[in-house]
């Protein structure tokens, strides 16, 4: 004899990666924050889980004007760098979902975080100054801090984003962890964020 309800359907549960996915529709994932902060590597592996694209803008920029940024920010001056970057960002963002890590200063422009508000969901991959430092210290590709004290550069560019960085729709710390548990608390937050966003639409106050 058999117990229970022979007759019910056992449903499988969507995966948090489905709903996710399901709850964003075509947008995609921004991530923001200063240089160091690991965009990139935080971006590839969250890409892989969610078995969406991952586009870098900084490599698009460079793709799309055959230079690579420091060599265009040595021929045309930041400005110029910006207007390009504003133009890529706003092409990326119309093939979602996806997931997007922006150059540093990327969020820093109105018309790009009207953008990303529009296509998207930031994330600010938030992490203190001296950890950054640490990171890019190893690199010589940004032209930024190619000053007689970078670290005090660096220090001064963090207190100047800081307050729009934290404009983003969520902030997730970044830290000396595995990019898996950073990648985890992402999901996280943007499953709780999209589900709130669906009980605020039903339950209008």
């Amino acid at each position: 004899m058999t117990t229970g309800n022979a007759n019910a359907v056992s449903e499988k549960e969507p995966s948090v990666e489905a709903a996710l996915l399901a709850g964003l529709g075509g947008r995609s994932l921004v991530l923001v924050g200063m240089m160091g902060a690991g965009k990139s590597s935080v971006g590839r592996r969250l890409a892989a889980r969610l078995a969406i694209p991952f586009v870098d803008a900084d490599t698009e920029i460079e793709k799309a004007a055959g230079q690579t940024i420091p060599e265009i920010f040595e021929a045309h001056g930041e400005a110029y760098f910006r207007d390009g970057e504003k133009r890529v960002i706003e092409r990326i963002l119309r093939g979602g979902p996806l997931v997007l890590a922006t150059g540093g200063g990327a969020f820093m422009d109105p018309d790009t975080r009207h953008t990303i508000a529009s296509a998207g969901i930031s994330i600010w991959l938030k992490a203190d100054s001296d950890l950054l430092f640490r990171r890019v210290k190893r690199r010589s590709n940004r032209p930024l801090l190619k000053t007689a004290d970078p670290e005090g550069t660096l220090k001064a560019l963090i207190e100047q984003r800081n307050p729009t960085y934290a404009l983003a729709d969520l902030t997730i710390m970044s830290r000396e962890v595995p990019h898996e548990t950073v990648v985890g608390e992402i999901v996280k937050a943007v499953s709780a964020h999209i589900d709130g966003a669906i009980n605020k639409e039903a339950n209008p106050q």
